[in-house]
């Protein structure tokens, strides 16, 4: 998040320098005006005017290619699969990547966390060992990335989200001629995969859940509490002044994105200092310069973190797993960071041990915080391989 905030500030900079350029160009030009140049005046505005349209006739001209060129980059095996993929879920345009080194291989399907968190490129070069054995999908889910217009966002809801993802794995199903497939979910996406194995159990081999949520409301609390503790603990007189002027959660309204970060950062920031973590971090910046994102994704992979966190996840403060879901039908793995201070390992624990399903286990990553399938990548893949071995 703060390198997402660094280049905000580096995008909003250039605009109020175009801004203030064009203002000043007018002014000088209405000068002229009314001064004795007024024929070279006129002359220079629609200079100036022609110019300016046909730059922005240019601009949009490279959005659209970068829409259109936007692609996963190959693999170069006889019978692999490497696409990026426009769909129709329940009538919604969206968008999905499909890579794999064998389409023979079973279905993996990840769930992004967020709501509003775009994962193309972040997991092509974190989970590119799971090419090899299985074919990785990746959903763009409404609101995030080259999916952010799919629903109005005053329309998007949890529902919306179940409701789409189970379309998809019925048509990755038909497509690949399978009768379950291995899901994956992160951090949000932990929260949506359990809401889908639930509805549909019967398509699904196994579910995998890392960076595990389980109560949204009781989540915000912990982690506000935590980051304050943290925080004076640290001396870091900032972050106290602004928890204290944000006061504890749950928010609401339009500020809900911005009063959150401040305690999710800190305590990200406070991981990534930790060392015991390892591969600490998310990178947004080379993930946002990946091929998968034409310009506007760029911008909407900005949109989808900031917008549509702030509308859907208030609508996830009431959820709590321990409470509705219970009682599972498919088989049930926590692959949890050791070190993970974003979602409470208190609550994932108590669920787990609360949970009924036909088989279920805690695997633990002693280097890991909120993700380990970016701290260590390895062992992140050799796991779910082991995973899926034991759910054929």
């Amino acid at each position: 998040m703060l390198v997402l905030g660094i280049f905000i500030l580096i995008v909003l900079v250039l605009l109020l320098f175009s801004l203030v350029f064009l203002i000043k160009f007018l002014l000088f030009m209405f000068k002229r005006l009314r001064g004795k140049d007024a024929a070279f005046a006129t002359k220079g505005v629609r200079k100036g005017v022609f110019g300016m349209f046909g730059f922005l006739v240019l601009g949009i001209i490279l959005i659209v290619i970068t829409q259109v060129t936007a692609t996963t980059p190959k693999i170069a095996k006889q019978d692999s699969i490497a696409e990026l993929r426009e769909v129709r879920l329940n009538g919604r345009k969206e968008w999905i990547s499909l890579r794999g080194e064998s389409r023979n291989k079973p279905v993996l399907l990840f769930l992004a966390g967020g709501p509003g968190g775009s994962q193309l490129a972040a997991t092509r070069y974190e989970l590119s060992d799971l090419e090899k054995n299985f074919v990785v999908v990746n959903w763009e889910q409404p609101g995030s990335g080259k999916s952010y217009s799919a629903v109005s966002k005053k329309q998007l809801t949890p529902e919306i989200y179940v409701e789409d993802g189970t379309a998809l794995v019925r048509s990755l199903l038909k497509e690949f001629k399978q009768e379950k497939i291995y899901l994956i979910g992160e951090s949000w996406g932990s929260a949506l995969g359990i809401f889908m194995v639930k509805q549909q159990p019967e398509l699904y081999h196994a579910f995998m859940g890392t960076g595990q949520m389980v109560a949204f409301e009781e989540t915000e609390r912990i982690d506000y509490d935590l980051a304050m503790k943290l925080a004076k603990e640290n001396d870091d007189q900032k972050i106290i002044d602004k928890l204290i002027q944000n006061g504890k959660p749950p928010y609401y309204g339009n500020s809900v994105t911005t009063k959150s970060a401040t305690y999710l950062n800190y305590l990200s920031q406070v991981m990534a200092r930790n060392p015991e973590i390892q591969n600490a971090g998310f990178q947004t910046l080379r993930d946002l310069s990946a091929k998968e994102y034409g310009l506007l994704d760029k911008v909407n992979y900005l949109r989808g973190i900031l917008q549509t966190f702030n509308h859907v996840y208030p609508q996830l403060y009431e959820t709590d797993l321990r409470k509705e879901y219970g009682k599972l039908d498919v088989p049930i793995y926590f692959l949890l960071g050791r070190h993970d201070l974003n979602a409470p390992l208190s609550l994932a624990e108590d669920y787990y041990k609360k949970l009924e399903a036909p088989s279920k286990e805690i695997i633990w990553f002693e280097h890991s915080g909120h993700n380990p399938w970016i701290n260590e990548q390895e062992r992140f893949a050799e796991v779910v391989q082991q995973i899926a071995e034991e759910n054929k």
